[in-house]
């Protein structure tokens, strides 16, 4: 949809790892090293695929598979400036009640079905609606 609507929607991903997960903050911060080198949705992805097996070994496998500069990538994840980002979700996360993930909001109201297939028929709803204002 996004690509069909490319003036209309906005697609924001905010990280909110979650304390009971214990890697879930690592695997955060991976992503967004990976996304310095182009490859944040592909890393991303994977994350999900092995969110129950998640671990160091893991993300640093997910990493080389993805061709990531690893010295770059090892900086890059540690760094001031990924921390910082996911203070900042965090702390929005929060704000707006955030419980855990994954949390879905469309024209800053939570959606509580989050099933995929429900999604598209609630953008088109939003988009006829805002044509109409």
């Amino acid at each position: 949809m996004l690509d069909q609507y490319p003036h209309e929607l906005n697609y924001a991903i905010k990280h909110y790892p979650i304390p009971g997960h214990r890697f879930a903050r690592s695997g955060a911060m991976a992503a967004l090293a990976a996304g310095k080198q182009g490859k944040f949705w592909e890393f991303h992805a994977e994350l999900l695929e092995n969110h129950d097996s998640l671990n160091e070994e893991k993300i640093l496998e997910i990493a080389g598979k993805q061709g990531l500069d690893m010295e770059k990538f090892n900086q890059d994840r540690f760094s001031v400036d990924i921390q910082k980002i996911i203070e900042e979700d965090l702390a929005n996360g929060k704000n707006v009640g955030v419980k855990g993930t994954p949390s879905v909001f469309m024209n800053g109201k939570r959606i509580r079905n989050r099933e995929i297939g429900t999604l598209p028929a609630r953008i088109m709803q939003e988009i006829e609606k805002k044509g109409k204002e």
